[in-house]
């Protein structure tokens, strides 16, 4: 009697066990929101704007001016050769040189060695170089075999007297002959080369002489102004190069 009642009561029911009706979806866990992240990603528009607007800002204000493109030594001048223009964000602060002052500025020196590369401003430049105390700036005009073939600005020389025709009374002996004893002696030891004329100009093979600039002790600017005024005057690369 009770297995029969177990199997009627059993009867009714499905053996497939129940599950979700056909085209119902699956419950979704809720979406997490990050208020954080929200945050940032609208600060990080804001900074993109701001910089896209200063960006804008800035070249509307840019001017042209002058840019040194190889090195000008102490007291010598800027050339179209040594110089171009570029673009930069006007500045009331930094005094540009403005392109447009061009020929005004070549009427000026360097104070100091100027490097290639840099955007000139007012104060590289003056009536006269800023010499270092106790040092003399001397311009020699030396020829061929008078100077090495390498020499450039920023090299250390020693700058010899050499034998020539060219002396004065104290320097020859009774029979008018040169003095020995002045002749390939040490004028100066040490002297740093401030300006060498570039060998590739047409300036050079018309006159075969290559103007220098020397930067040397006080003391010795008159025996090597001397020398150089009787072109007498040869110059050796030494070590500090």
């Amino acid at each position: 009697m009770k297995i029969q009642e177990r199997t009627g009561a059993g009867a009714g029911r499905s053996a497939v066990p129940a599950g979700p009706a056909v085209g119902d979806r699956l419950p979704t866990p809720p979406r997490e929101r990050k208020p954080a992240l929200a945050a940032l990603a609208v600060l990080l528009i804001l900074v993109g704007a701001l910089g896209a607007t200063m960006l804008v800002l800035q070249v509307g204000d840019r001017i042209e001016v002058v840019k040194i493109t190889e090195e000008i030594p102490a007291g010598q001048s800027v050339t179209e050769a040594n110089t171009t223009s570029v673009m930069v964000a006007e500045d009331p602060d930094i005094h540009y040189v403005q392109y447009t002052q061009l020929d005004a500025l070549k009427k000026l020196k360097a104070k100091s060695t100027i490097p290639g590369g840099v955007v000139a401003v007012g104060e590289m430049f003056g009536d006269e170089a800023n010499v270092p105390a106790g040092k003399a700036l001397v311009g020699l005009s030396l020829k061929e075999g008078q100077y090495p073939t390498s020499i450039k600005s920023g090299d250390t020389v020693a700058a010899y007297r050499v034998g020539g025709t060219a002396r004065t009374g104290s320097d020859s002996d009774a029979d008018g002959g040169s003095s020995a004893g002045d002749a390939n002696t040490l004028v100066v030891d040490k002297a740093r080369v401030d300006f060498v004329q570039d060998k590739k100009s047409g300036d050079i093979v018309s006159s075969s002489s290559l103007p220098v600039t020397l930067l040397v002790d006080g003391a010795a600017a008159a025996a090597l102004t001397q020398a150089a005024s009787n072109g007498e005057v040869a110059l050796v690369l030494v070590s500090g190069n």
